[in-house]
């Protein structure tokens, strides 16, 4: 099959001869590969042009209900990915990660984007600034989508995960995507694609791909497009430099490979479970994916002592791995992507031997068929200061190799050594030692994991990275963060500083601002819907005075007798109080009574408090009012009810701020017939 790109709105085939892609696994030819032809000046025009405003258009949740549904989509057709990620040499395991790893992620970043955005067009980012005296002109800064096109240049051992977990953020920033895969397994992102664009799913635009080399993509990038790499550092590198980048100031996110370690901690001798769980972990970053990834761990550090006994417990395990054809019965190891790949793990292999030596496997040892196979290999450097290979030098396949280091501070210096890491993991039940490695690892690593025998048994391991969690990682691992959660989605979104009045700027962004103008109408809020209901709308209650029965009657009720409230004497010697005062969760309780109105109507729930804060103590024979004031609106696409924020600040007597905080009610969307 010769693959085609998808350019413009239409799927084209690149001219001339193409490169033959072939099969891992059989070394047959799978498909011929070729972008000649393309204009790729026009591709960037288009998806600025067209498939920006399409996706801009939207807002964020109804961006994130289509990733959910393209997920499900896909999800559907997984079997057919499934076929033909064999010819990656991928077990089915292997693929698992890549297919519904991928689009394990759709629907994380659609659950997040519908629960930690706004069903808008723009994201404000914390409180607003009081920027002068009398509150008249205050800031706010805000998130847009930047109105260029997402390049995603991708690596050839994740074709599918690699691809989804670059779209979903950036599809739910609103910033339309170029796809890039690498030639040697692009057929599987190319059949992945063609399912994505039959699905009409997405908005037309959103969503082109490259099948060959980018061309002359990146001459013309703008500052307003963004590029994400993924792959060696020296390419990387190439591309960072790249003269439209720089002088057009282009966001750049490189994600190279790195010299991951793993740590086994002193405590974690043999026959404990963190001593298995390690032997377990390192094997199986070993040999999934073949070795095959980023995240993989390289370097084994172990205590010293320690050393002899995880060698024969690693060489026994991973001697029970059986290599060849993922569809034969009982194999639990596949193929690297190509010949070439076992090639050049061979030519790593040979230069950490300079000064590690081999204690499992044989480079050379062949294994029956014509695929790219290769066994696994473990090394053994006995002096890890003295030498830098096993620090400088990465074999991209099924090798690692164990390195010995006494006490924690040459521990962290040997981690360290690897210039910057995706991930390390530290096995150990001793939580002096992992604080310490944190606090040592921490600012040369993008993600730690401690694991043990209380997390084990749910623990997704240390090779994976997850769409809640920042991936990425300082230095070698090229200085970038992807996923992380809503971090993600905010990489392609320019971040803007409003100034202006609080009604101005509560008008901008569809979230009050103290201070701006505020509609009291004869009709209660909770007598309206989302629909009727105005940001600013609100009451101002009428006045309680609190009593010390009501102080006592509630410390009876709920059981809360702290000193402050019960004893006078008590009270009047703490700094901050001048008697008895009343419960802040009275405070609370009492200002619903103020502010609520009982009967049913489009208010169904009261689902939560937040950034609740006691300012003023409140004494006997003082008074409180409610001030409340619907601040947010956040309906639910596919939902007939929505939540309301509502600003609530309660005054004494004196004006005085009591609390502040805010209530979170779910309302329905329309009055009921």
């Amino acid at each position: 099959m010769r693959l085609k790109s998808y350019a413009c709105g239409a799927w084209v085939e690149g001219a001339g001869p193409g490169v033959m892609l072939n099969s891992a696994v059989t070394g047959e030819a799978v498909a011929e590969i070729s972008s000649r032809g393309l204009d790729f000046a026009a591709m960037l025009r288009y998806g600025r042009e067209v498939g920006g405003p399409a996706l801009r258009a939207l807002t964020f949740h109804e961006r994130a209900y289509k990733l959910k549904e393209l997920g499900l989509y896909l999800q559907q057709r997984k079997e057919e990915f499934y076929t033909l990620s064999r010819h990656t040499g991928a077990t089915r395991s292997d693929s698992w990660i890549d297919i519904e790893g991928g689009t394990g992620t759709l629907f994380a970043y659609s659950s997040k984007g519908r629960r930690e955005m706004p069903n808008g067009h723009l994201y404000i980012d914390g409180q607003p600034e009081m920027l002068s005296r009398k509150g008249s002109f205050v800031g706010q800064h805000i998130y847009v989508p930047l109105e260029g096109v997402a390049i995603h240049i991708n690596a050839f051992n994740f074709p599918c995960w690699g691809m989804l977990e670059k779209l979903a953020p950036s599809f739910i920033a609103g910033m339309p995507c170029i796809i890039k895969p690498a030639s040697q397994t692009a057929y599987l992102t190319e059949l992945m694609v063609r399912h994505m664009i039959e699905s009409g799913i997405l908005p037309e635009g959103s969503l082109q791909l490259v099948c060959g080399s980018v061309g002359d993509l990146l001459d013309h990038v703008t500052c307003q497009d963004a590029v994400t790499f993924t792959g060696s550092a020296s390419t990387g590198l190439m591309l960072r430099r790249h003269p439209a980048i720089l002088n057009n100031s282009v966001r750049f996110t490189m994600e190279a490979d790195s010299l991951n370690a793993s740590i086994l901690g002193p405590d974690a001798t043999p026959g404990s479970e963190e001593f298995d769980l390690y032997v377990k972990e390192v094997v199986r970053e070993m040999t999934v994916k073949s070795g095959q990834k980023c995240t993989a761990i390289r370097r084994a550090l172990v205590p010293r002592h320690l050393a002899p006994f995880v060698i024969d417990a690693l060489a026994a395990r991973l001697g029970r791995v059986v290599v060849g054809d993922p569809d034969r019965e009982g194999v639990t190891m596949g193929a690297l992507a190509s010949t070439e790949q076992c090639a050049e793990v061979r030519e790593r292999i040979a230069e950490l031997t300079r000064s590690c030596e081999i204690v499992y496997g044989d480079p050379g040892e062949a294994v029956p068929g014509a695929g790219a196979f290769m066994k696994p290999v473990l090394l053994y450097c006995d002096r890890p200061l003295q030498n830098r290979e096993v620090h400088d030098v990465e074999a991209f396949g099924p090798v690692s190799t164990v390195v010995p280091y006494e006490g924690v501070d040459e521990a962290i210096r040997l981690a360290g050594m690897g210039q910057g890491s995706l991930v390390s993991s530290i096995f150990t039940y001793d939580e002096a030692f992992a604080r310490a490695m944190v606090l040592g690892l921490g600012a040369w690593h993008g993600r730690l994991l401690i694991n043990n025998r209380d997390c084990a048994k749910e623990s997704t391991g240390h090779g994976s990275p997850l769409p809640y969690l920042i991936h990425g990682g300082p230095g070698r691992a090229g200085g970038g963060q992807e996923l992380g959660g809503i971090r993600g989605v905010l990489h392609y979104m320019q971040c803007v500083a409003l100034q202006g009045s609080p009604s101005m700027l509560t008008a901008v962004s569809d979230k009050w601002i103290a201070g701006a103008r505020r509609i009291e109408d004869r009709v209660h809020p909770f007598r309206k819907s989302i629909e009727e209901l105005q940001i600013g709308e609100g009451i101002v209650s009428g006045q309680r005075v609190v009593t010390l029965e009501d102080i006592e009657h509630f410390a009876e009720f709920s059981g809360d007798r702290f000193y402050a409230h019960m004893d006078e004497a008590a009270a009047r010697a703490n700094p901050f109080f001048e008697g008895r005062v009343a419960h802040g969760y009275f405070i609370v309780s009492a200002a619903a009574g103020l502010f609520v109105d009982p009967a049913p109507g489009p208010v169904l729930a009261n689902y939560g408090l937040e950034h609740l804060r006691f300012l003023t103590p409140l004494y006997p024979g003082d008074a409180i009012q409610v001030t409340f004031t619907c601040k947010q609106k956040v309906p639910r696409v596919n939902e007939e009810y929505g939540e309301v924020r509502w600003d609530c600040q309660v005054h004494n007597q004196r004006g005085e701020l009591v609390a502040t905080y805010d209530v979170l009610t779910l309302v329905a969307k329309r009055q009921a017939a």
